[in-house]
């Protein structure tokens, strides 16, 4: 199948049509407009088979995370996701995959009523790059830069579920059946927390999602708000499937060091954390208080029940690269 006939019959029909798009697929750009007095927030991701996911996964789940990556880049900045543009690099045409992977795309796009505007095909290795843009308020953007000592840290949602997903993928692990579907499908399928990131907008500091674990995307925080953190390990949001496949300590190892999550963590000073109730209400995400932002820079302390619990030297995903 020729590009353009691929373009034509998976991706420039169907899914969402919002009425900021002027010039959409089917021409050199696309031509969008940006709504008075907002400011554009822009986002890119690039998933590669074997690194970023399984080679064997769904098409469907695929593209959906591919999807929810950048929606939830989006979000830990406040943003309300309007576009995406794709760039599919594929070995061959197969169109059942094709079909599915075009499936998962407009799921979750109808879903945040975003809009397919662009992109391109190629023929190479499983590889795909999406970048997204939306709208934020002048004034209004999350930062990680902006956590200040004494402020709270939450974290939305449940820690851990998608890494213990991908280990049952892996056959590293074993769970019950009955917690099976659930801790796989949190792997396929994350939930970009778009509706929390923008009901945080004027209630929190500072936001991150949690895209290569705990540890490793707070430690973000901590170096540009130049602050340290104490974690309540106890306090983590684990979910009961989780909790119950592989016991309290992997629970816990899960929740603080597995990434592909895609909750968002974000601090709030005492004087928010009565608003912060009312913001999340209307986006259905339940927050969970699991530590302080403290005045030590760089200095993050994990705490089991009040006793210092310490992690492998390694822990978290890292993006490496080779020296050439």
């Amino acid at each position: 199948m020729k590009e353009f006939d691929l373009i034509k019959r998976y991706f420039a029909q169907g899914g969402h049509t919002r009425k900021d798009v002027l010039v959409g697929i089917g021409d050199d750009c696309a031509v969008t407009k940006v709504p008075e007095n907002q400011h554009l927030a822009v986002t890119t991701d690039t998933l590669i088979a074997g690194v970023h996911f399984l080679t064997d996964a769904p098409a469907r789940s695929v593209a959906y995370k591919a999807v929810a990556v950048n929606l939830s880049d989006l979000a830990a900045m406040g943003a309300e996701p309007a576009w995406i543009s794709l760039s599919l690099s594929l070995p061959h045409c197969d169109e059942a995959w094709l079909e599915e992977f075009a499936r998962g795309l407009y799921e979750l796009t109808e879903y945040y009523s975003v809009q397919l505007i662009g992109g391109d095909t190629v023929a190479g290795p499983m590889a795909m790059t999406i970048t997204a843009q939306g709208f934020i308020p002048p004034n209004n953007e999350l930062r990680r830069s902006r956590a200040k000592p004494g402020d709270w840290i939450y974290a939305t949602g449940c820690l851990g579920d998608a890494g213990a997903g991908l280990d049952i993928l892996k056959n590293t692990i074993t769970v019950p059946a009955r917690h099976r579907d659930y801790l796989v499908n949190r792997h396929y399928f994350p939930t970009p927390r778009v509706m929390a990131g923008t009901a945080l907008r004027r209630t929190a500091n500072a936001c991150i999602d949690v895209s290569d674990g705990l540890v490793s995307d707070l430690k973000h925080i901590l170096t540009a708000s130049n602050c340290g953190a104490t974690i309540h390990v106890d306090r983590l949001p684990v979910s009961p499937a989780l909790f119950e496949s592989v016991g309290a300590q992997a629970a816990y190892r899960y929740a603080l060091t597995a990434g592909d999550d895609y909750e968002l963590i974000f601090t709030v000073n005492e004087e928010q954390r009565g608003n912060l109730e009312t913001s999340l209400a209307n986006a259905n995400v339940k927050a969970t208080c699991i530590g302080q932002i403290t005045g030590h820079a760089g200095q993050l302390d994990l705490r089991l029940y009040d006793e210092r619990y310490s992690l492998p030297e390694k822990a978290g995903y890292e993006h490496q690269f080779d020296h050439g």
